[in-house]
């Protein structure tokens, strides 16, 4: 869908809720009083229908959209837009009893019973067929509704279980998918070393996706469910695209832990949606404002920097993370304006209506079991509105990067089950939050890219523990230095290929070209242990000092590179840790063993001065503030975000200010409250 198509969504900022009105319809009064409050706390969209199949067609072709009629025109009456959900997360009772194939089965060949959500096949014709009619019903009867804003297809794709399902109809289509992958079973003895142990295949039909010891296999395995997920994803939306060819689709991803390959369902998807749950107050508020906004940025680099949509958060407490704390005043709009910062043009809540039964009726809500606005929750959600209100002009500013993580997510799936040295711990994503996180303290906008991105126009590409490299990778990553460019790599990268085999000889030949060593060992620590690195005198970052490193070392050769730093401990005292090789007109470094904040922080302090990377405001910030910028033509605007419960004075340097809320000018410092978040606004030229 062009971008021209979207003008209507990406017009304002988005305050809303999941309204599951169906709940609620033996209370007759309850939609006025709702409709009167959504108002009253400056909401202008609402997420309606993605659970109401059973309510929609209680009886298999038998169908009441009465209810859903009233609600869509009622919002309509009010101005409030309508992102109408497809109900394919929630199949009634009936249609799992009666076609007990569309049900899932586990990996012990046992079929489920019907329980929770998303507990179906996504292989299964009949269930694609059920969810097209409905799909289709909905499409025909709600395709020039004033309302309509956005398609919210199902919902949370591989919750609940994840994507996987043993079926005789997903292992059929298993293998099809394999023979097309690899054409022949000698292709994919070899790209799976299936020699190893004797588990050499004869035949396709004795493939089963059930031994975690094939690498390859279960690597395959994830890869074609999460492709299922996705098929499944174009066939629900088939009826959509063709009804209501204008209708933006979105559906709403999650953390990237769900064993979807969201890079790939980002191709299909007009706009970016996702639900975000932070941990706020179980310790360090800094480490998760660090996460979550490596989220928030990956959803906005999801379509290459298009604003994405936080369609789901909670206004006050959830009830499914063992301990969720209320948050601290202030830390609602904080919260709710970092996805905002970071490229977001919406902010939305589960739920508008706290549920009276059922698992999540203790979830947290605008309206709660008080059944009343005088509430500090609502207060601050009203406040919410009232800012995004008075913000509407930044809805048409993007968020611009000159610095890339590449985060791949099969690359993860590849690593988390790799039997290395030190199997325990490996972290990957936890690596990537680490080596992000300096950006995040000096206000460096970050790209969240993977292997397929397009480098040219960065400054700076960082790839942690970058275990798998897809087929190009590294020449791409070579030509992306031989342009001028800084790349940054460390341990556990270069190992295998798409299909987890081992490279032979050392790294792939081009990163080895481009990084100028060669790895030989790898030493694995236990978490007491660690090690000291020391930089050595002169080098080209200027950094000095012994900083620790713990649980990974690599012994490396060098070739055409430099030492940066060296071990100062251990047997391999005087070998080098850190390194840079000049390639072309750019550089590459490579990290040899994972480091504490320290050195991360001076090392990539160091690239940011030598880079002469944009940062957000000039002044060092604060210990746990961030700025990040979003800006169109004409305007740039700075949030200036607190993430500790201490007031924090903040240097705003020699550039001109005004408060984007209020309109008054802003001296040369500002004070921040705890939890507090100012927006700062300028004049693209200032």
């Amino acid at each position: 869908m062009e971008n021209s198509t979207l003008g209507r969504l990406f017009q304002k900022l988005w305050h809303g809720a999941d309204y599951t009105y169906e709940q609620w319809l033996d209370s007759p009064d309850i939609l006025a009083d709702d409709l009167r409050l959504m108002k009253e706390a400056h909401c202008n969209v609402m997420s309606v229908g993605m659970f109401g199949w059973v309510l929609l067609e209680p009886e298999e072709g038998q169908y009441n959209f009465s209810w859903l009629d009233r609600l869509m025109d009622e919002l309509a009456v009010h101005d409030i837009a309508a992102m109408l959900g497809t109900p394919s997360a929630s199949p009634p009772v009936w249609l799992s009893k009666k076609y007990p194939e569309t049900r899932r089965v586990n990996a012990q060949g046992q079929r489920q019973p019907h329980k929770v959500r998303q507990n179906f096949c996504y292989t299964s014709p009949i269930y694609r067929e059920k969810v097209h009619n409905i799909n289709r019903m909905l499409a025909e009867r709600y395709q020039n509704h004033p309302a309509l804003l956005l398609w919210h297809v199902s919902n949370e794709y591989g919750g609940y279980g994840g994507v996987q399902c043993h079926c005789d109809l997903c292992y059929s289509a298993f293998k099809e998918w394999l023979k097309a992958r690899y054409t022949s079973l000698d292709a994919l003895n070899h790209a799976w070393w299936t020699t190893f142990w004797g588990n050499r295949y004869s035949d396709w039909d004795q493939i089963e996706p059930v031994d975690e010891h094939g690498h390859g296999l279960m690597l395959d395995w994830k890869r074609f469910m999460s492709d299922q997920a996705l098929e499944f994803y174009k066939a629900e939306t088939g009826p959509l695209r063709e009804i209501t060819p204008n209708i933006p689709i979105t559906t709403n991803f999650m953390r990237p832990d769900a064993s979807l390959d969201y890079w790939r369902f980002a191709e299909h998807v007009d706009v970016i949606s996702w639900d975000n749950y932070p941990l706020w107050h179980h310790g360090d508020d800094e480490a998760a404002a660090i996460e979550t906004s490596f989220f928030h940025d990956l959803h906005r680099s999801y379509k290459q920097g298009l604003p994405f949509l936080m369609l789901e958060s909670t206004p006050s407490v959830t009830n499914w993370q063992g301990v969720s704390r209320l948050k601290q005043p202030g830390m609602h709009k904080l919260s709710s304006l970092q996805a905002v910062a970071h490229g977001g043009n919406s902010v939305q809540y589960f739920q508008w209506r706290q549920s009276r039964g059922g698992w999540e009726k203790f979830h947290g809500a605008v309206i709660t079991h008080l059944n009343t606005p005088d509430t500090r929750v609502f207060r601050e959600v009203s406040d919410v509105g009232t800012t995004l209100e008075e913000l509407s002009a930044i809805a048409s500013s993007t968020n611009k990067a000159a610095v890339a993580m590449l985060y791949d997510l099969e690359n993860g799936w590849a690593l988390n089950n790799a039997q290395i040295p030190r199997s325990i711990g490996k972290q990957y994503q936890e690596t990537c939050y680490a080596h992000y996180a300096t950006f995040w303290r000096q206000g460096v906008t970050v790209d969240v890219v993977n292997g397929a991105a397009d480098l040219s126009g960065y400054k700076l590409v960082i790839a942690p523990m970058l275990y798998m490299m897809q087929a190009g990778l590294a020449e791409q990553i070579e030509a992306f230095v031989q342009a001028g460019g800084v790349f940054v790599t460390t341990y556990l990268s270069g190992m295998v290929d798409e299909t987890d085999l081992c490279f032979l000889n050392g790294y792939p030949p081009a990163l080895r070209r481009t990084l100028g060593i060669y790895v030989e060992e790898i030493d694995a620590l236990t978490d007491p242990q660690q090690g000291t690195i020391t930089f050595r005198e002169g080098n080209d970052l200027q950094v000095s000092g012994s900083y620790a490193f713990r649980q990974y070392a690599e012994l490396i050769h060098l070739e055409t590179a430099a030492s940066v730093a060296e071990y100062a401990s251990e047997f391999y005292a005087g070998s080098p840790a850190i390194t840079v090789n000049a390639h072309g007109s750019g550089k590459a470094y490579f990290m040899a063993a994972r480091t504490d904040k320290a050195l991360l922080q001076d090392f990539y302090g160091a690239i940011i001065k030598s880079e002469n990377l944009r940062r957000a405001i000039q002044p060092k910030l604060p210990s746990g503030v961030t700025a990040q910028v979003r800006e169109n033509d004409k305007q740039r605007f700075v949030f200036l975000m607190n993430f500790t419960n201490e007031k924090k004075h903040v240097e705003l340097g020699e550039d001109s200010f005004t408060d984007a809320e209020t309109g008054s000018a802003v001296g040369q410092s500002i004070m921040l409250e705890g939890y507090g978040i100012r927006i700062l606004e300028a004049s693209i030229n200032s």
